[in-house]
């Protein structure tokens, strides 16, 4: 049994459609960004078309106000603590500065992604491009020793958070400053303003909030409008469905899908073979249980078996898919990964008719998923 890597599927699992593993090994890179497919995974004429989907440029899309790419870069998992032990800063500074050079001007962030050391990689990274590109950090913990020690949404903290954060992103101003988790102590209303008085010291441009309930959405809206909620949304965890997206778009308000791959589970390179240990997440949560994994693998084969009718990897599936629902819809898909970068963009070249997404639906409906979120989790902060 192996611990903390993936346990690949067999040849025959792999055959359902083009794997990440496939993508990354029999791909070559040339130009900006470009990947050129092999032969083998379609006939010559469909081989051009997918040459295209694996070099997709972002389009742009407007979470509220606010232009960002279709597609933004989630930045926590380049640090130690979350799924990997911490990448080196020079890699991760390329790779972001790759992520621009394809396209993409979305990045996202947080004080607790290290700590720390996730905006410290982002800064350097960006300071070149300051002006061409968007900034989304977040706030709301305390800190000692290098460890969290609870939620903190007072006022006064916020206006200490900002200052490091300005710091350590190089920067004099956050385009999209976001609460990361609701503090039950702290009316949201309270936070709201003192948000609205960093967008009008300058310091701020637009405010967030993650996993918020739509009471607590709407109330802090009244005060500061909000210009985009980010919570965990992908073909695995869809409890956002119910009430969240609806209140999102009577508000105009944009929605950030974390979590869009479902931790990697939706590119594929999972079975229900795999385990995981402590200090990789995901031996924590609990759709990555070996219970779990075995009855989630049947989703992850209607979406192999979908992603090979269309010529795309799970993974470009998946991500299509959910820019799909609306218009106002933006995955921040993390990576360390060069390759997996190149293939995430590729989503971008992905469509559905309106059929194609109802038959998406029917298909999914009836399988019975383990260890997600339930629909009426979404009416309490998370």
């Amino acid at each position: 049994m192996k611990t903390n890597q993936p346990h690949l599927p067999s040849k025959a699992q792999r055959s359902e459609g083009v794997s990440r593993r496939d993508f990354m090994t029999t791909s070559a890179v040339v130009g900006a960004g470009l990947a050129v497919v092999p032969l083998s995974w379609a006939s010559r004429a469909d081989a051009t078309a997918m040459v295209s989907r694996t070099a997709a440029i972002p389009k742009k899309r407007k979470l509220g106000l606010l232009e960002v790419s279709s597609q933004g870069l989630g930045c926590m998992s380049m640090v130690a603590g979350f799924y990997n032990p911490a990448r080196p800063k020079a890699d991760m500074v390329k790779l972001i500065r790759s992520a621009v050079d394809q396209g993409v001007t979305f990045f996202d962030t947080a004080e607790v992604y290290g700590p720390f050391t996730s905006e410290e990689y982002v800064g350097e990274a960006l300071v070149p491009v300051r002006n061409k590109v968007v900034i989304a950090s977040k706030f709301g913990f305390d800190f000692q020793d290098g460890r969290t020690t609870g939620r903190n949404g007072r006022p006064e903290y916020i206006k200490q958070a900002v200052e490091g954060s300005l710091k350590r992103l190089q920067t004099d101003h956050i385009d999209l400053y976001y609460l990361h988790r609701v503090d039950p102590n702290v009316p949201v209303e309270d936070v709201a303003g003192a948000v609205k008085e960093l967008i009008q010291a300058g310091k701020v441009r637009h405010f967030g909030l993650s996993e918020a309930a739509p009471d607590t959405i709407r109330r802090a809206h009244a005060v500061q409008p909000l210009t985009a909620l980010q919570s965990e949304y992908s073909l695995v965890e869809r409890a956002v469905e119910n009430e969240i997206l609806a209140t999102c778009e009577e508000l105009g308000i944009g929605f950030v899908p974390w979590g869009p791959l479902h931790r990697a589970f939706l590119s594929g390179i999972f079975d229900e073979n795999t385990r995981f240990t402590a200090p990789d997440r995901r031996a924590s949560v609990p759709s990555f249980t070996p219970e779990a994994l075995k009855a989630n693998v049947a989703l992850l084969a209607v979406i192999r078996d979908r992603a090979k009718q269309k010529g795309v990897t799970p993974a470009q599936f998946s991500l299509a898919w959910l820019q799909a629902q609306k218009p106002w819809i933006v995955p921040i898909p993390g990576t360390t990964n060069p390759q997996h970068l190149t293939e995430n963009l590729g989503a971008e070249a992905v469509t559905f008719t309106p059929g194609e997404l109802r038959e998406i639906r029917t298909a999914i409906a009836t399988i019975p998923l383990q260890g997600v979120r339930s629909p009426e989790s979404v009416r309490k902060d998370q």
